[in-house]
């Protein structure tokens, strides 16, 4: 889910795994009960229990308990999305889902989010996709009642509270949250485009998710009444409540507080199923201002969600794409050398779905010769078919994302209510796992003649400005709206939440008063394993039998900092090409042998290591070690796998040349260190830097820093303490005596603030980042900056947001962080706002930063403490967070109990060493200002913010 909350909209999702639907977790539908340990344990496949009720109303309610952790996580899930919407309403269900979050009779104006952040929760959230809108929320176990009550008065006490100059600030938001995902990124107009082709006038998803600038702007009150009244009632809606509760009480809670809420006019039928047939191949180029790389995209109709043949199309993507021998990466990567990439998906929506594939071919090459390549591609498919043990293997890999997706109480309740508003039954789960199991060869290879061969499709071209000639020969110009941002053509809506008026709603109780905690609970903390291998290898691990799986990481000292600085990337190409095959297994058979066991094992390289990550189902550790033995010290490091990842890092390094976030980081980091050093270099480096690496490099830096003498082993699941540290005892590595530890390169003093500017001519929005040098995790001060900064910039409530978003409307969302490692840190703040305000925005940022520490309170300080203190029950949930918890023990050398050290630190800071904390490192007068926008209308401006004329780079 994005990081920013109030509104996911399933059209960005397009990377989204191909079973993320079966991976979600469901039921069957007998009463709840708990079940005995052994039969919990005999069970082939996971069946989470539930008990579904429907009120007088029309509510469906769907009950699960998990007693696995002290937290309860409720959601609303309505059968309501774009596809609902009229003509020239377009984007109204996105817009509504951010208006729920805005007021309710009794929460009162952003009185949802003010409580869950003061009781404890993880933040409430909603998102829209083209078929529903959810909304939910996590809170510790003792404020079950308090979350029912805030989400009844969500849905039955919301509308009253609605005026026109409400919907009009958040309109700019919406607008915002499109700048940024749409019109300011490569591709971004790409599925608005298909969407037109392949969808005709009138149908539900003619139109995106997301709508467009003119109906939002158009958006009215009458409007906003009309789609509550029609959509928003109790039978068009399910309660699903997950988590540690008891059944009878819940029951009554929720017959108290949802019951009275009124069942609306007659139901809106049904819409059917709505698939579309194309009579015709469409072509269309669009000239993208924020590509540096052309792109092909292939669109098929295809089938609804859990109609019989999705399932077989899930298993065709996946095997089309997915892995060394999969057809098209063996003709378009190995063969024909046309690409480094080709990625795709079987998206199911209710009424109708699409099958896509994306293509970008090389710099400055032509998209005209990458179709013959698919067609080719296709062809061998048809010819072979899918192996049995691709097949299983791919139905293996997904036993995996089942488990792993039903670790959470929240991702429980949101994928129980999915299932419930589109076949009636929480527990589809099981039907799901069995139809996808039950998928054949012959299957896949129907759906594949069915749907793509010999049928029309759609494509487009979408190339960098000024290259139109590289799009598919006979393509049209598509007609795609980009919105011109205008100086000052946005006014502040002014809107006053104390001047309320409306009618209260009558209720058999007073629901005005905010229910009580519910009994008092212990926090049961996790016991942490240690061990040390003969080989030197130190362990740390939690032990969890709640799922049978086991994540593990194993951390080289290995990271950016050892790459030389003429080649930043080497560190990050020698831990990728870890993963080309090993021992007497090529690249293939590698990803063969992994797939067989449900496992998993891939690097990540960061600024001071290189970590091997495993996932791996319990009853296969053992195999899954062995493999990662011969991954660490007999990689076969392949010449060809050599080229066809270095091609791939040198396009991805082009590729991101407009986008503005990079941009953004990329001249961050130039400015961020006081010395020369790789990590002053944004991502693995340019071009030239990465094709000046050879593999000759790569040996030369594997043997050199992979010692396990130095590594460091996390490990959370359902592992047997003796048999881990024996099976990772036998690990060795290629560098028998660990280095000298580095120096972390220092970080460059800030005296003065100083603005930088990097143009991209016609941004619709302007990215922002702010960045000086902070305090080390080890230092007891860091605690309270990262405490402190909780209500400043980390939640939906905290005092940037609440100005930037929810009041001036400048941006979709905005964060400040305090992070570090053993040596140093930084605070910082970043956002992308509207390009327009661009001066308003850091003047605004700067003033909110500088009047912190003087304006805080003896009240705001103790909320803080105590939301913080309460907020720990959702903190090791899910294994992983298990392993970032002991990830950050072991990286940093922090005591077992540093988590529960840092809480008492917090606890016991007043007032005046809080103000001291924040006067020392929240400097907005001492700061790295870095923006990417428009210069031609922003750049001369920046002067008025008082820290002299700002430095143009580029």
């Amino acid at each position: 889910m994005y990081p920013l909350r109030k509104s996911l909209t399933l059209p960005f999702l397009v990377g989204i795994s191909l079973f993320a639907v079966v991976s979600c977790s469901k039921n069957t539908n007998e009463p709840l009960a708990e079940k005995a340990p052994e039969q919990a344990e005999s069970a082939a496949l996971p069946s989470l229990d539930f008990e579904k009720m429907t009120l007088d109303n029309g509510l469906e309610v769907v009950l699960h308990i998990d007693r696995s952790d002290p937290l309860v996580a409720i959601n609303l899930a309505v059968h309501v999305g774009s596809g609902r919407e009229k003509v020239g309403k377009t984007g109204f269900a996105h817009l509504f889902e951010h208006l729920l979050f805005m007021d309710s009779e009794n929460l009162g104006y952003g009185g949802l989010d003010e409580m869950n952040t003061r009781i404890g929760g993880e933040g409430t959230n909603g998102f829209t996709t083209n078929d529903m809108t959810q909304y939910f929320q996590a809170v510790p176990k003792d404020a079950l009642e308090k979350v029912i009550w805030a989400e009844a008065d969500k849905l039955g006490y919301f509308i009253k509270t609605v005026n026109q100059n409400i919907i009009d600030r958040e309109k700019q938001v919406v607008k915002n949250e499109k700048r940024q995902r749409v019109d300011n990124r490569p591709y971004g107009h790409n599925l608005y485009v298909i969407g037109k082709a392949i969808y005709p006038e009138g149908h539900p998803y003619h139109h995106q998710v997301i709508g467009s600038l003119e109906d939002l702007e158009n958006a009215t009150l009458e409007d906003t009444k009309a789609f509550f009244n029609q959509w928003y009632r109790p039978d068009n809606v399910t309660v699903t409540l997950a988590g540690d509760f008891e059944l009878e009480e819940a029951k009554t809670l929720i017959k108290k507080y949802f019951g009275e809420i009124p069942s609306g006019a007659e139901p809106t039928p049904e819409t059917q199923a709505q698939a579309v047939t194309l009579s015709e191949t469409k072509h269309f180029v669009h000239e993208d201002n924020f590509a540096t790389l052309p792109q092909l995209t292939l669109t098929w109709p295809a089938v609804p969600e859990y109609h019989p043949d999705s399932y077989a199309l899930n298993v065709l993507l996946s095997y089309l794409i997915d892995g060394k021998e999969a057809p098209m990466n063996q003709v378009l990567i190995d063969e024909k050398q046309l690409t480094t990439g080709v990625s795709g998906f079987n998206y199911t929506k209710e009424l109708a779905g699409e099958v896509y594939l994306f293509i970008n071919p090389k710099p400055n090459e032509d998209i005209d010769n990458l179709l013959p390549a698919v067609w080719e591609a296709f062809a061998r498919f048809e010819k072979d078919g899918i192996p049995d043990e691709a097949l299983t293997r791919i139905k293996t890999e997904s036993e995996v994302g089942i488990f792993d997706s039903i670790q959470s109480a929240l991702g429980k309740a949101i994928a129980m209510g999915e299932y419930n508003i589109f076949t009636g039954d929480p527990g589809f789960l099981t039907t799901d796992i069995k139809n996808l199991q039950a998928v054949s060869a012959e299957d896949v290879m129907n759906v594949y003649k069915k749907y793509i061969k010999d049928k029309h499709y759609i494509s487009t071209s979408f190339t960098p400005k000024g290259q139109k000639e590289l799009a598919l020969e006979g393509a049209q110009v598509a007609k795609v709206v980009e919105e011109v941002v205008v100086q000052g053509a946005e006014k502040d809506v002014p809107y006053d939440p104390t001047a309320r008026v409306f009618e209260p709603t009558e209720s058999s109780f007073d629901r005005s008063v905010e229910p009580p905690f519910g009994d008092s609970f212990v926090l049961p903390t996790p016991t942490i394993w240690d061990a040390e291998g003969s080989n030197g290898l130190q362990m740390v691990g939690i032990q969890s039998d709640e799922v049978p799986l086991i994540e593990f990481s194993l951390e080289f000292d290995a990271g950016k900092m050892r790459s030389p600085l003429d080649k930043p990337g080497l560190a990050s190409i020698t831990g990728n090409m870890l993963t080309k095959g090993a021992g007497d297994l090529d690249v293939a058979a590698f990803e063969k042998a992994l797939g067989a066991l449900g496992s998993s094992l891939s690097t990540q390289t960061r600024g001071q290591y290189t970590l091997i990550r495993g996932k791996t189902l319990a009853r296969n550790l053992d195999k899954t070690v062995a493999l990662l033995q011969d991954m660490i010290n007999a990689p076969r490091f392949d010449e060809s796998e050599f080229k066809l990842m270095q091609e791939s890092y040198s396009q991805n390094a082009v590729s991101q040349l407009a986008n503005p976030d990079f941009i953004a980081a990329r001249e961050m980091a130039k400015i961020t260190y006081a010395e020369p050093t790789p990590l002053a270099i944004a991502g693995s480096g340019t071009e030239a830097q990465i094709n000046a690496i050879t593999l000759d490099d790569v040996k030369a830096f594997h043997a050199k820093y992979y010692a396990i003498s130095s590594a460091k082993l996390n490990i959370v699941g359902d592992f047997d303490e003796s048999k881990t540290l024996k099976l990772f005892s036998s690990l060795e590595g290629p560098a028998k005596e660990a280095l000298p530890k580095l120096a972390v390169p220092k970080l460059a003093a800030v005296e003065k603030t100083k603005v930088y500017f990097y143009d991209v001519p016609e941004s619709k929005q302007s990215v922002l980042q702010m960045s000086r040098p902070a305090l080390p995790v080890t230092n007891d001060d860091f605690a309270k900056l990262e405490a402190l900064n909780f209500p400043l910039g980390r939640i939906y409530t905290s005092k940037l947001m609440t100005e930037l978003r929810v009041n001036k409307g400048y941006t979709y969302g905005i964060r400040s962080f305090a992070t570090g490692n053993a040596e140093q840190g930084q605070f910082g703040v970043g956002t992308s706002v509207r390009t327009n305000v661009t001066l308003e925005s850091l003047s605004l940022i700067n003033e909110i930063l500088g009047r912190y520490s003087e304006e805080m309170t003896e009240a705001e300080l103790a909320q803080t403490k105590d939301a913080l203190l309460r907020g720990q029950a959702l903190k090791n949930e899910t294994l992983g967070d298990k392993l970032g918890l002991v990830q950050e023990i072991t990286r940093f050398n922090l005591p077992y109990d540093a988590k529960s050290k840092n809480m008492e630190i917090v606890q016991a800071m007043d007032l005046e060493k809080a103000k001291s904390v924040l006067d020392s490192h929240v400097r907005p007068d001492a700061m790295h200002v870095v923006v990417v926008g428009d210069a031609a209308t922003q750049l001369e401006r920046l002067e008025k913010l008082g820290f002299g004329k700002p430095v143009l780079l580029n």
